[in-house]
């Protein structure tokens, strides 16, 4: 991480007498670290394995939102920008992949022509009602995280499709939409946006969750752990622990005041 450390001084319009006693004020700029790239092969297989389990996952939702939990391929293929899916794959082909997960069936659409429909088997519907089921217990936890998120924004206002870039981490559900903002609309709103953006908005700041984790304990430090075969010079993990004791800036007070163009 790189931080830019800035100092005020103040000082007379006759430079030249205070010429050698700026050569004493001890300044700090841009740290470079260069870390070593070391290959973590589990972890590498992990990622290889399970790159598809998102779209695989929306997919069960919206199928699980349909009709009779069914939909027939020309309605999947309206959401396949949300499923990050390469665009030479098409998408018949990539359900078919998981015949543990998906059903085919065979509908008509609006010209009577016969389509692929997908279905979902039991052990995917049952998992699936399992996933709901836990969101429903820990609604209130989902909330605030939406909320939290809104709040370290200035407006807090965010585009819907940069919440949706960010709703796999945050565990927001497939139509969170619907089932959270459409159901508080004490807590948000759709706004219009520029370029015609729809966005949404928190209505009201809350103090009890303006709260970071950090600001819980009095120590701000955290201990810094490597996976083997990975670390950093001595002289670097100087730089990090002087870093770690820096004064903390909460990310939900106001930042007018710091410089966007640094890292500050």
């Amino acid at each position: 991480m790189r931080w830019l450390l800035q100092r005020t001084v103040s000082f007379s319009t006759n430079f030249s007498k205070f010429r050698h006693g700026f050569g004493l004020i001890q300044t700090c700029g841009l740290v470079n670290v260069k870390l070593k790239w070391v290959k973590d092969k589990e972890l590498d297989a992990v990622v290889a394995r399970e790159k598809h389990l998102k779209a695989v996952c929306n997919l069960v939702s919206i199928i699980s939102s349909s009709h009779d939990s069914k939909a027939p391929i020309f309605h999947l293929n309206t959401h396949r920008g949300q499923l990050g899916l390469p665009q030479e794959l098409k998408l018949a082909a990539f359900i078919r992949r998981y015949p543990n997960i998906f059903v085919e069936h065979c509908c008509r659409d609006g010209a009577g022509t016969r389509v692929p429909c997908f279905g979902l088997t039991p052990e995917a519907i049952e998992l699936y009602s399992e996933e709901v089921s836990v969101l429903r217990v820990n609604k209130e936890d989902v909330l605030s995280r939406l909320c939290k998120l809104l709040m370290l924004t200035s407006e807090r206002t965010l585009p819907l499709h940069s919440v949706d870039h960010l709703r796999w981490d945050l565990g927001l559900p497939y139509d969170y939409k619907r089932s959270l903002v459409r159901n508080h609309q004490d807590l948000f709103c759709l706004v219009e946006l520029s370029s015609d953006l729809v966005g949404l908005k928190l209505l009201h700041w809350d103090e009890r969750l303006a709260v970071s984790h950090h600001m819980r304990s009095d120590d701000m430090a955290f201990p810094v752990k490597f996976t083997r075969g990975f670390g950093l010079k001595r002289k670097s993990m100087e730089w990090l622990q002087e870093w770690q004791r820096l004064p903390y800036t909460s990310p939900y007070v106001d930042a007018s005041h710091l410089d966007p163009r640094t890292d500050l």
